[in-house]
């Protein structure tokens, strides 16, 4: 190929390529957020099932394969099914990047988004394999959990501003809103980030471990869960306020689907606690644990997103 038709074929390329942000680019900006999600809930399900060590080294299974082998069983096929959900997540940031091309300096937005993402799933998988090459050390563990949360965070954010809800590229008509409205959904998102943080320190003095020799952190659970509970019922407490300024402000449209969407998923996930608590954390309850995290970030960060570009009273 010649120098000279190279930039022709790139030019073929690119006209091919959306010009706005068309259905192709919100249906990756939905897959990734499903897609960060499902990461989190496989992630649980490799610790649930004690397959933390199914794929006993990184970045290879084992020694010599790169896939897991029969002889490993259910475990290894776990593991190595979360570590394939990773390639299917940077191949759907690829394809998105690839789609906003001819967008990256009008939606620089949408497209810094995307890369952030991309960026993010390589560093992901190295603290996988740190993971596993320490024998699941909690700690490690616990900041992989924190780094998939990060990504639904920026999924979120890619959702909202792909559909036009957010950003400088806003086309939905947003309901002005109370002046208490920002702050209080600030306040949310911090204290959701918190009950998460301390979730993690949690889980590591927990008994699901991922396997049955991996260390804890010798933590006191139980001291500990309680304290985690508290930045949970600051949660539910700006949930309802929110709520309550909604509902006699007489505001309608997406901020107040955002706010009761984010009180439904709160006062589940506080049910799923409490009830994993005193019945002795069963895998199950906490699998359902962390998939209920993960929509609880998501609610909080979309109701404080769409809070901060609506217009104030």
């Amino acid at each position: 190929m010649s120098t000279a038709s190279r930039p022709r074929i790139v030019s073929r390329m690119t006209s091919r390529l959306p010009v706005t942000v068309d259905k192709t680019v919100r249906r990756l900006a939905v897959l990734s957020l499903i897609g960060q999600t499902l990461l989190i809930v496989t992630g649980g399900a490799v610790r649930l099932t004690s397959s933390g060590l199914g794929c006993p080294t990184w970045p290879r299974c084992t020694d010599t394969s790169l896939m897991n082998t029969p002889e490993m069983g259910i475990h290894g096929i776990i593991e190595f099914g979360n570590r394939l959900l990773t390639f299917a997540l940077a191949a759907v940031a690829v394809m998105m990047l690839v789609y906003l091309w001819n967008l990256r300096k009008e939606r620089r937005d949408l497209f810094l988004l995307a890369l952030g993402l991309l960026a993010s799933i390589p560093a992901q998988a190295v603290i996988g394999g740190i993971t596993v090459l320490t024998q699941l050390n909690p700690w490690v563990v616990g900041l992989h959990f924190l780094v998939s949360m990060a990504l639904v965070v920026l999924a979120t954010l890619l959702v909202n501003r792909a559909y036009g809800r957010t950003g400088r590229a806003r086309t939905t008509v947003l309901a002005a809103l109370p002046g208490a409205a920002r702050p209080v959904m600030t306040a949310v998102v911090l204290f959701s980030a918190a009950a998460v943080c301390l979730g993690v320190v949690v889980t590591g003095a927990g008994p699901h471990a991922g396997d049955a020799d991996a260390p804890r952190n010798n933590l006191d659970w139980d001291l500990f869960a309680h304290i985690h509970a508290v930045p949970a019922y600051l949660v539910t407490a700006g949930a309802l306020f929110a709520v309550f300024l909604v509902l006699r402000g007489g505001i309608t449209g997406p901020f107040r689907t955002a706010v009761v969407m984010l009180l439904g998923v709160t006062v589940l996930q506080g049910v799923i606690g409490f009830t994993q608590y005193y019945n002795g954390i069963p895998a199950l309850l906490v699998g359902a644990h962390m998939l209920g995290a993960a929509l609880l970030m998501s609610a909080a960060v979309n109701a404080a997103d769409l809070a901060r570009h609506s217009p104030v009273k």
